[in-house]
């Protein structure tokens, strides 16, 4: 293959994209600023946890398809293609997303690149960014190099990155001349040929599709989760409610789990920025409905921490609850926004010894909240615990049997915060057992 290709960013989606298109056989280099998370990749490390990336990372630095440099000037001297992968995190001042990240990738892009080049967007960015970024590079740009910008938006899910950049549901190109579209066909030529659906359109749409698709998904978790809430008050079964409603094919049943709700990096952030942008453009009553989303989904972290006090009433203060999880979502390390671990932080603000076991997600927890006491083993944890909360549904977890814990509790109560146990096996063991979308008496 002829394209050069450069991923600058190189966290989870940048590391994921480098390390694809080097399976996908083109030459790679990523960039990044960060000297020593360069140096670890450079070494086949990732910084962070995901299934089958480690070893594709380790063949393609080992075959010498994919490098990794700190220089724009390396980097723009070098490459026919240029994918923007860096964060854009919620600003500190507002609910809006911090774009510094990527103007500062397109400036220097600009003032680097020696020939005619294309440069593609892959963050999530608030709606008007492309068409600013193209007046960017155009003021930035070296006399007589041609830059084409064109918006292809990420749909990564935690846990099965390397799969949906491989084999896409689908692919988005926002794209401003007939050139961009053609090199972004070469480069998912692969994909294309196995028949994944393509959709060219503008540089406004193709931004709008991931926050449409993120504040989508928001919406139908919180939806069955104020459902839950009903069910909680009056009665009935949120499981079976679900599975009714998931029977009618415009609804489906994807995502209609009532739990202790979403978090991460991606669905918080979004909808908020979503919000923002929205309210600039003079519409702040068109995304209203995604601040009532947000609200929703905090409350299910209220209602897991007043399940806890209400089930150890007088005995929450000096009490050890150990917590399954703390990742946002199973087969992931990111416990960014998790629901779990600000459970685990409040029930231990309010007095509790708090015990926290996670397959991966114990050392970010642990920068993030140092005073939890992590346990190497779910047993460790649980071990003379006067409750167990389970917020993360990993396998593991989700394979535990009552007789798995009984030697090692000193009370046998759980909170099932992602309903993914036999409730009725539990309580026919003699479990106390709380769930959301469960009756249960408040506190």
């Amino acid at each position: 293959m002829s394209l050069k290709v450069s991923v600058i960013g190189t966290g989870y989606l940048g590391a994921t994209h480098a390390a694809c298109m080097a399976e996908l056989g083109f030459e790679v280099i990523g960039l990044d600023i960060d000297q020593a998370k360069i140096e670890r990749l450079a070494e086949g490390l990732l910084p962070f946890h995901e299934p089958e990336l480690p070893e594709l990372l380790r063949k393609h630095v080992a075959s010498g398809r994919l490098r990794f440099t700190t220089s724009y000037a390396e980097v723009g001297e070098w490459a026919d293609v240029h994918f923007i992968g860096v964060g854009t995190p919620q600003r500190t001042d507002g609910q809006g997303a911090d774009m510094s990240y990527v103007d500062a990738a397109a400036t220097s892009l600009a003032r680097h690149i020696t020939r005619d080049a294309l440069i593609v967007g892959k963050s999530t960015v608030p709606v008007g960014t492309a068409r600013r970024l193209e007046a960017l590079l155009a003021e930035h740009a070296r006399p007589g190099v041609e830059l084409s910008l064109a918006w292809n938006p990420e749909f990564l899910r935690e846990g099965f990155a390397v799969r949906d950049t491989m084999t896409p549901d689908r692919l988005v190109f926002g794209i401003g001349t007939i050139d961009s579209e053609a090199m972004l066909r070469e480069v998912y030529a692969t994909a294309l040929e196995a028949g994944t659906p393509v959709v060219v359109t503008d540089f406004e749409t193709s931004e709008l599709v991931k926050v449409a698709a993120n504040a989508f998904l928001a919406t139908k978790i919180s939806f069955i989760n104020a459902f839950a809430e009903v069910t909680e008050t009056v009665g009935g079964d949120i499981g079976t409610l679900a599975d009714a409603l998931g029977y009618d094919a415009r609804i489906g049943r994807r995502f209609l789990n009532a739990g202790v709700g979403f978090g991460g990096g991606c669905l918080p952030k979004d909808i908020r920025a979503l919000q923002s942008r929205v309210s600039e453009l003079g519409l702040s009553h068109t995304m209203g409905f995604l601040a009532e989303v947000d609200e929703i989904n905090l409350r299910r972290r209220d209602r897991v921490v007043h399940l806890a006090e209400a089930m150890l009433a007088d005995e929450l203060a000096g009490a050890k609850i150990a917590v399954l999880g703390v990742s946002f979502k199973p087969d992931s390390d990111d416990v960014r926004d998790s629901p779990a671990l600000d459970v685990a932080t409040r029930l231990f603000n309010a007095g509790a010894e708090v015990a926290v076991y996670d397959p991966k997600g114990n050392a970010n927890a642990a920068r993030r909240f140092p005073r939890l006491d992590y346990c190497d083993s779910l047993y460790e944890a649980v071990d003379g615990a006067s409750l167990v909360l389970l917020l993360t549904e990993w396998e593991e977890f989700k394979a535990l049997q009552p007789g798995d814990l009984e030697p090692l509790v000193r009370k046998k109560r759980i909170i099932d915060g992602r309903n993914v146990l036999d409730h009725a096996g539990w309580e026919a063991s003699g479990w106390s057992v709380a769930a959301m979308g469960r009756r249960y008496p408040n506190p």
